[in-house]
This record gives C-alpha cells, structure tokens and sequence, in this order.
C-alpha cells in the first residue's frame, strides 16, 4: 500500500481522500480489515485527531465500519454503495430478486449486441472461477465468484449508468444470494451459465436475454410469492 503524505492545508478532506482511493481502487477490498489507527498516523504523517476524524467520515458514508474491540472494515466501494446497503437491508428478498432479474436481463441483452473480444475473454475466465468455486462447495467463494460473472456480463453491455447502478447495488445483491443458496451448495441447485456466455458470444440478445431470465426465475425459489 502507497499513500502519498497529504500537505498541511485541508488535511482531513485529503486524508478522506487518500483513504477512499484505497477503497474505491480495491487495495482495501470490501471485507477487510484497514490499517489501525496508529499505522495510518505513521504512513500518513499527520495526527492522531485528523485520521479519526477521516475514518468516522468514511464510516458515516458507508464504507466502513468501526468494529470496537476488532478494528475498521470495508463495507463498500462508493457512498452510494453503502447508502444501497443501509437502505435496502430490510428489503422482501423476493423484490431484489425481481430487480435483480430486470437489471441482468437488461444487461445480458445489451452485451450480447456490444460485447468486445476482450470482454469474451474476461467472461470466460469469470465463468471458470465460478465453476471452480462451485466445485469448492464454498458458499461465500461462490457467491463472489457468481456476483463477478454477472457484474462482468452487465459490464459488457458498455452502458455505464446501468454498470453503475448494479455495482452499487452489489452488496445487496450478494445478500441475497447468500440467503438464496443457504447454507451448503446442493448439486441439484446448480445452474450452468455456459449458455448464457455463448449467448452473448454469438451475439444473440433474444438468446440472453431469455438465458438471463431463466436463471433469475430459480433465484427465488425459496421466497414466497403469496402476497
């Protein structure tokens, strides 16, 4: 970890900074630990008072989380990404998984009709990681590797805004795949998603879009729909 020792004007708006560059870059990834309070004083060059101040800012933002008694985490990449998780904590699973299912239809329409070479290329190495993960029988490595591929997918649609919302919304959408998977991985529960990549690779969004769907559809199964 590099962080470049801040001047003495505005030290608290440039140590929020320097601190959420590691954040937001993925030196500091969503799960971890960050240094203590003492090491930052030592990397950084500035006072106790102006690291706290920095850190409870973070944390008011919702990207971390002062843990007493175990330390500061990462709880998410962007203040948007933690208003996310803040607000739709409580959510019915069962309206995340409709969401979710507009979101990755969406997505998989769109990267079927502008995915690059060298999008291919990252899904196909996103797939083998989940495959890997899944024959693991790691629920928390699947989950991540599983959220990646289909962050990977609405990446390829090379619509920005759309990216955008669904990587905020990541941690919700983990959430709920977690509470969706349980606590083991059941071989019969296992949905390939090679059709949905060669979809996307024969350029074929009607073909995605319904691979998309069809998979969404399963998300739910263990949530009730009898409202």
């Amino acid at each position: 970890m590099t962080l470049s020792t801040p001047q003495r004007s505005a030290l608290a708006a440039q140590v929020i900074a320097a601190l959420r560059t590691q954040i937001t870059s993925g030196e500091w990834p969503v799960g971890s630990r960050i240094p203590t309070e003492p090491e930052l004083v030592e990397e950084l060059g500035v006072a106790r008072n102006t690291v706290r101040e920095a850190v409870r800012a973070l944390a008011h933002n919702g990207l971390l989380d002062i843990r007493q008694g175990s330390g500061t985490y990462v709880v998410a990449t962007s203040e948007l990404a933690g208003v996310m998780q803040r607000r739709f904590a409580d959510a019915d699973p069962r309206h995340v998984a409709e969401l979710r299912a507009a979101l990755e239809t969406s997505g998989a329409e769109l990267a079927a009709r502008r995915r690059t070479e060298a999008d291919l290329n990252q899904l196909d190495a996103l797939l083998e990681r989940r495959e890997a993960a899944w024959e693991s029988r790691e629920v928390d490595r699947f989950v991540e590797a599983d959220a990646n591929l289909h962050l990977g997918i609405v990446a390829a649609s090379h619509n920005e805004v759309l990216t955008a919302v669904y990587a905020d919304l990541g941690d919700v959408m983990r959430d709920f795949l977690r509470f969706d998977v349980g606590e083991e991985l059941h071989p019969e529960n296992h949905m390939d998603h090679e059709r949905l990549v060669e979809a996307i690779r024969d350029g074929d969004p009607e073909a995605a879009g319904r691979e998309a769907a069809s998979y969404t559809r399963e998300w739910g199964r263990g949530v009730s729909d009898d409202r």
